[in-house]
């Protein structure tokens, strides 16, 4: 009976801690850069004793691959894609419930459970200080437009770029979506030096060779932190933020880990780890920022322009090649 009751009370406290992990690794297709790719494995394996093994892309060919292995599944975890993948792309994920989920807007996680947000990136225009006197420098879009920037403005060519399509298009949207709206934006391309990479507008940015850069808040505040005269502004009219996000795949061979690794990505612990190391905008709202490097704004002192991420992604190869007859035209 003593024995009985020992057994039991084992099974009492097991069942307390939650379910156990059997699995010694889990697999990650992430669209991150390595450096996070890294400090996330390096995490989750201390906390859990599971490695990730990380496979990373572009988000484009992550789903592509799932879409081909959709019969027999070859990862658990998805991370790092934006949201219009991943609302058009639900039939492949495992509904889960991630812990602290209240924590992240409703905008910015699926209604059915199917994915959360775990970052935000803000596009900005990022002025160096050296080069220009802040006080005279863009404070809106509509500022850009002006001839006097002419050549002095950093921009990736949105047909290689994630943030620089949802920029252009984001202004789309604002000024209208109509004949009027391409007009402002040819104006603002005419003033602009078209880069292949992104990268290219951040140190370009930095190093002041382009005074102002149409760029990501996190570029921005990385190059400040590192000692750039860089200088974040938010543009007055509002801008874009993008959703980042993570999601189970259905039919994971290690799912339970899968939902393991999610928790801990959408995690008020790892994003604010990930925030002090490379500034990547917590999507969890319960963490302040103004305890944190940088002085970034909170997300409620910004204004969120609308965007209908799905429509823009949906229209993509035609809004790419009339951008890409602006570029011609403009040169």
């Amino acid at each position: 009976m003593k024995r009985m009751t020992l057994y039991l009370g084992v099974l009492a406290l097991a069942a307390a801690a939650g379910p156990a992990l059997a699995a010694d690794h889990v697999v990650l297709y992430s669209a991150n850069d390595d450096t996070v790719n890294k400090l996330v494995a390096e995490g989750f394996k201390k906390e859990t004793g599971m490695t990730v093994n990380v496979v990373s892309t572009g988000s484009g060919v992550l789903f592509r691959r799932i879409a081909s292995e959709a019969a027999n599944p070859q990862a658990d975890v998805i991370w790092g894609v934006g949201s219009a993948l991943l609302k058009q792309n639900g039939k492949f994920f495992l509904p889960y419930a991630v812990k602290g989920r209240e924590a992240v807007p409703a905008e910015y996680r699926d209604p059915n459970n199917l994915w959360i947000g775990t970052n935000l990136q803000v596009v900005t225009i990022n002025q160096n200080t050296k080069a220009i006197d802040p006080a005279s420098g863009p404070k809106t879009w509509q500022d850009l437009l002006d001839p006097k920037w002419k050549g002095k403005i950093a921009y990736t060519d949105p047909a290689n770029s994630g943030f620089s399509y949802a920029a252009a298009t984001g202004l789309l949207t604002y000024w209208g979506d109509n004949n009027a709206a391409w007009n402002k934006l040819s104006s603002l391309v005419a003033n602009a030096k078209i880069l292949n990479r992104s990268t290219l507008v951040y140190d370009g940015n930095g190093s002041g060779e382009y005074p102002i850069g149409i760029s990501l808040e996190y570029a921005g505040y990385m190059w400040a932190q590192n000692g750039a005269p860089v200088k974040v502004t938010y543009p007055t009219e509002g801008t874009v933020a993008l959703t980042e996000g993570a999601a189970v795949l259905k039919g994971a061979p290690e799912a339970d880990a899968g939902q393991a690794l999610v928790d801990y990505l959408a995690s008020k612990s790892t994003q604010e780890m990930l925030f002090k190391a490379t500034f990547r905008r917590p999507a969890r709202q319960d963490i302040d920022l103004s305890t944190m490097p940088g002085g970034m704004p909170a997300l409620s002192k910004i204004k969120v322009l609308p965007y209908n991420d799905v429509k823009w992604d949906e229209a993509r190869s035609a809004t790419l090649a009339r951008i890409k007859t602006v570029i011609q035209n403009t040169r």
